[in-house]
């Protein structure tokens, strides 16, 4: 048989402790009385009457003879909360909310930092040029073959920083000075966007 739940003027006494627990409604003050009450639930004065005798006899509210009743105690709302199992909810939500609102602020605070190394390197390289990696073949009758890279003053004639050198099958990390160049050798290099048309000066061949 399905469970239809507590009745309707138990939810409503429930929802009035639950918002004297909050301190929406306040010890030593009046709430409205039953034809409010009843227009702002949806429902019968006598739903309300009924949800009223129920906080009174928990000893949360006190009924008055001529309308609406005083609120009298928070600590027994919040024990009648308790007492229908949804303390436990809320003391979980409580800790949840907490701990989001760490996260949250943890969060903000590594954006504030990372925002802030951008910032930083924005302005740090804000002058640099940005640099590319390029690769060139040297043809069989270049000007620098057989010379060394200290020979053609490659960084000199270039501006251009040689990272490795492709031959056949090998490849040779930051080459020394005294590399000597050979055909079909494959530089490649490092430096601004200028470097190209540089480099195919210096390596053209030697009858152009």
């Amino acid at each position: 048989m399905k469970n239809i739940g507590p009745p309707v003027y138990s939810q409503i006494a429930l929802d009035i402790a639950v918002r004297i627990a909050r301190g929406e409604l306040k010890e030593n003050t009046k709430i409205s009385g039953r034809s409010k009450m009843a227009s702002e639930y949806n429902v019968s004065p006598e739903t309300i009457r009924r949800s009223f005798q129920l906080l009174q006899d928990m000893k949360i509210i006190e009924v008055l003879q001529s309308s609406g009743a005083i609120i009298k105690s928070r600590d027994n709302a919040l024990k009648y909360i308790e007492r229908n199992n949804i303390g436990d909810d809320f003391r979980n939500l409580k800790r949840e909310l907490n701990t989001l609102l760490k996260e949250r602020s943890n969060m903000d605070k590594r954006i504030n930092e990372i925002v802030g190394q951008i910032i930083d390197y924005s302005e740090r390289y804000r002058n640099i040029k940005p640099l590319y990696t390029l690769e060139f073949e040297i043809p069989e009758n270049s000007s620098i073959l057989k010379k060394s890279i200290t020979e053609t003053k490659f960084w000199q004639n270039t501006g251009a920083t040689i990272v490795a050198i492709k031959r056949s099958d090998d490849i040779i990390l930051s080459p020394g000075p005294h590399f000597v160049f050979e055909p079909h050798d494959i530089i490649v290099v490092t430096g601004d966007m200028g470097i190209a048309q540089r480099i195919q000066d210096l390596i053209k061949n030697c009858d152009q």
